[in-house]
């Protein structure tokens, strides 16, 4: 195992350099888009290269996968690797808003053995080890454990009308963020139904799922990590009870999505 209080060091640290960069609190920021819609900054890079270098001397065995980096193959020869996105939520980041969190997971096997976000606008650090359970701020977390579908607490920005029997909550621009909540029993439900990469939700999966949670593809399917494509279609976490209803409900949308795309 590695040092955890030297991860956790590493990973605080990184929320800081893009802290101190962003533009909620006054800095200015160069921002731009690397295509249409999909907007990245000086901080992401910052911090992906300080990562990059202190994750690298903790644990020199391990590969690296991350949004603002290359993807290098090979990785998929090592047991270990690091998934890593600098800063999850830019938008938000680059708009001011409280929204991001940086995230850090080191994968064994495929399955996440160590996770943290950093997300310092918030005064938010949420930590997990496998088998060891998830805490926000060093308070441990028990997720959502709802029993109902209907009225089951979803973060997003609005509804649509199939799914008007549910509740609309805050949405943070970041994925890791809103999985987040289910951990700490804000929120009962989150589902995506597009492709998204392994760096996104490498972390908060297993923060959610140390807290109790059921965490699968949008088809109810597990996750795995360091795939030659790193990629799901798809990502729901829910309260272990609602599980299979969100599944059922998602299936006919989900597989018109994945065949569209």
């Amino acid at each position: 195992m590695i040092d955890q209080d030297r991860f956790q060091e590493i990973v605080r640290e990184a929320g800081r350099i893009a802290h101190a960069r962003w533009p909620g609190d006054g800095h200015a920021l160069e921002s731009w888009d690397k295509t249409p819609g999909n907007p990245v900054s000086e901080a992401d890079l910052a911090v992906d290269v300080f990562l990059k270098r202190e994750l690298g001397r903790l644990l020199p065995a391990a590969a690296w996968l991350s949004e603002e980096t290359a993807d290098d193959k090979e990785r998929t020869k090592s047991d270990l690797i690091w998934l890593v996105d600098p800063i999850d939520g830019t938008r938000d980041f680059v708009r001011g808003r409280k929204g991001w969190a940086v995230s850090v997971a080191l994968i064994s096997g495929g399955r996440p053995l160590i996770g943290m976000l950093s997300a310092p606008a918030r005064d938010e650090e949420w930590f997990s080890v496998a088998g060891k359970g998830s805490t926000l701020n060093d308070r441990k977390l028990a997720a959502s454990s709802r029993q109902e579908f209907s009225g089951a607490r979803v973060p997003v920005d609005q509804l649509p009308d199939a799914d008007s029997d549910l509740v609309v909550v805050e949405k943070p621009n970041s994925i890791a963020l809103r999985i987040a909540m289910v951990a700490d029993n804000r929120a009962d439900l989150v589902a995506t139904l597009r492709w998204g990469f392994e760096w996104d939700i490498a972390a908060a999966t297993l923060i959610a799922r140390e807290a109790g949670a059921e965490v699968s593809d949008a088809f109810g399917n597990p996750l795995a990590y360091n795939k030659h494509d790193p990629r799901d279609f798809g990502v729901l976490v829910t309260s272990p009870q609602i599980h299979g209803a969100a599944v059922a409900r998602l299936a006919e949308r989900a597989e018109r999505l994945k065949l569209n795309k």
